[in-house]
C-alpha cells in the first residue's frame, strides 16, 4: 500500500506536466468581446431583445463581411464578428443556418441575460412586435436607427441585436462523431443609435487533447449543437457590459 501511495506521488508531477502541455496547446478564446470607449458615460438599465437573425448565404470560414459593426470609437480592424480566419474549413461549405436556430439562440442569450442583476430585460417577443408596428421601412433601416425608433416606443435604454453565423449539428454520436459547430454575435446599441458592446461566440468542438478547458466543462465526448449554444450564451453574457452576476 505505502508503495502503490508512493507512485502516486512520483506520477502526479508527470501529470500536472502532461496537462500544462495540453493547455498550452489550447484553442484561442471561444468568446471576444469589445466595448465602446464611450460607454461610461452610460447607464443602462433596460435592454430589448430585438429577435436575432440567421446567416442566410452559405456558411464560408473566412467570411468576414458581417453587417453588425464595430463599437464607434474603435477601429475595425479591432474586432472581428465573424468565423476566424485561423479554422479549418466547414464539411459542408454549402450549409445555410436553419431559420429556426436564430429563435433558439436568441432564447438561449434572453435567459440568461434576464438572470443579471440589476437589468430589467424586454423579451424578444414584445420587442418583435414593436419592431413589426413599424411597417415594412423598418426592414431596411440600419441598426442605429433601428435601435433608436425601438427604444423610443419601448422606454429601453439599449437594444441587444444578434445574428447566427454557423450552426452545425454533430454527426454521430457522443463518442464518435463529426463535432458541432456553433458561431453568433451579439451587439448592444444605446437608445441613441451608438454600439457600445459587442460579443462573438465561435467553437467547433475538440477533442481531448487539443481542449482540456472544454472537457472539464462539459465531460468527455462530442456534445450536440445546441449544448453548445447554450454553452455560448452562458460565457457571452457573463461578460456583458451591464448588470451584477446572474442571481440563482
Amino acid at each position: 500500500m505505502r508503495h502503490h501511495g508512493a507512485c502516486v506521488v512520483r506520477l502526479l508531477p508527470c501529470v500536472l506536466v502532461a496537462v500544462g502541455i495540453v493547455l498550452a496547446g489550447c484553442p484561442p478564446t471561444k468568446v471576444t468581446v469589445d466595448t465602446s470607449p464611450e460607454i461610461e458615460k452610460y447607464r443602462v438599465k433596460m435592454v430589448a431583445v430585438m429577435p436575432f437573425d440567421a446567416l442566410a448565404t452559405p456558411q464560408v470560414a473566412e467570411r468576414r463581411d458581417v453587417e453588425l459593426q464595430a463599437p464607434q470609437g474603435m477601429l475595425r480592424s479591432d474586432i472581428t464578428f465573424a468565423i476566424p480566419q485561423t479554422v479549418e474549413k466547414f464539411d459542408s461549405p454549402t450549409a445555410v443556418v436553419p431559420p429556426h436556430v436564430a429563435v433558439k439562440v436568441t432564447e438561449a442569450v434572453y435567459e440568461k441575460l434576464r438572470r443579471l442583476e440589476g437589468l430589467l430585460v424586454l423579451s424578444p417577443e414584445a420587442t418583435g412586435q414593436v419592431k413589426d408596428s413599424l411597417g415594412a421601412k423598418a426592414s431596411g433601416l440600419a441598426a442605429a436607427d433601428l435601435a433608436k425608433q425601438v427604444a423610443a416606443k419601448m422606454s429601453a435604454d439599449a437594444i441587444l441585436f444578434g445574428r447566427v453565423l454557423v450552426y452545425q449539428e454533430r454527426v454521430g454520436g457522443r463518442w464518435g462523431a463529426t463535432p458541432a459547430t456553433v458561431g453568433f454575435e451579439v451587439k448592444l446599441v444605446a437608445a441613441d443609435g451608438r454600439t457600445l458592446w459587442v460579443g462573438n461566440y465561435y467553437e467547433k468542438q475538440k477533442p481531448l487533447n487539443e481542449d482540456l478547458g472544454g472537457v472539464f466543462q462539459r465531460g468527455i465526448g462530442f456534445v450536440t449543437a445546441d449544448e453548445l449554444v447554450q454553452y455560448g450564451a452562458d460565457h457571452v453574457v457573463q461578460q456583458f457590459a451591464f448588470g451584477g452576476p446572474a442571481s440563482k
